[in-house]
């Protein structure tokens, strides 16, 4: 009798071990694909978040790198635990899981009471936003020493298929657009199809008259990446429920075990 229950708890203990190990592997993966898009966030898009004058979405991407990071090492240290069977690293993992998934519904909570109490401050941080563009795009598009920023709204006009922070209008105040050896109304990336001296004319069938203008098309693609990045979390969240669980059962079967 004795020698049967000390083979069911073997073979309990044995599927849990497979069961963490496997939860680990898709919680390392989850941690790496955040640590992707941080990355890529930063390199991909660092044009972008130079033209919003806004530290907010650099910092956005450092924490989503650093998220990625605890939450590889936490996979790290989970698999260790699981596969050396040691109680006092699972304990360490158990708590590490419930530090980042208590960090999760706290910047959850916090951004859902921010979102929506922050009317009219809301709207005043987003005008601020679209004005900061609408200058940076004014006074600094094609000036010296001003490469970087000339070559994010090009490539901005270019890949959202737009012109001006609000619409092409806004070039009219471009102190490039105002030298008197210019002869372009807008630059020639918002051209439909770029060509050398394309922006001499700013008739709808040359250049992108998009309703909004690029700040509308910056905002609706940060908007798609919030949203991801949300779906991207509460998956992580359930996994990490269900890896607690596996934990707790494993840590208490290995303790009833005396072998």
């Amino acid at each position: 009798m004795e020698t049967h229950g000390r083979k069911t708890n073997t073979c309990g203990i044995i599927c849990l071990k497979y069961l963490l190990f496997l939860f680990n592997i898709f919680f390392w993966l989850a941690g790496g694909a955040v640590l992707a898009v941080g990355v890529w966030t930063l390199v991909e898009k660092s044009d972008y978040i130079s033209l919003l004058n806004s530290s907010f979405y650099s910092a956005s991407a450092y924490i989503l790198i650093s998220a990625g990071v605890i939450v590889i090492v936490t996979g790290i240290i989970g698999c260790c635990a699981t596969l050396k069977e040691m109680r006092s690293l699972l304990v360490m993992y158990l708590f590490l899981l419930l530090c980042v998934f208590l960090l999760e519904i706290v910047a959850g909570v916090l951004a859902y009471i921010n979102y929506q109490g922050c009317f009219p401050f809301c709207y005043q941080l987003d005008e601020e936003l679209r004005q900061n563009l609408k200058e940076t795009m004014q006074q600094k598009y094609q000036q010296p020493g001003e490469e970087s920023i000339t070559q994010a709204v090009d490539k901005l006009q270019q890949e959202f298929k737009c012109c001006g922070s609000h619409n092409y209008s806004d070039w009219t105040d471009s102190l490039w657009i105002q030298e008197a050896k210019n002869s372009r109304l807008v630059p020639d990336s918002c051209c439909k199809t770029p060509s050398e001296l394309c922006g001499s004319r700013n008739h709808p069938s040359n250049i992108y008259r998009v309703e909004g203008g690029c700040i509308t098309k910056l905002e609706d693609f940060i908007q798609s990446q919030l949203y991801i990045l949300g779906a991207v979390g509460v998956g992580i969240a359930f996994l990490q429920l269900v890896g607690m669980m596996f934990t707790c059962c494993l840590y208490r079967n290995l303790k009833k075990d005396p072998y």
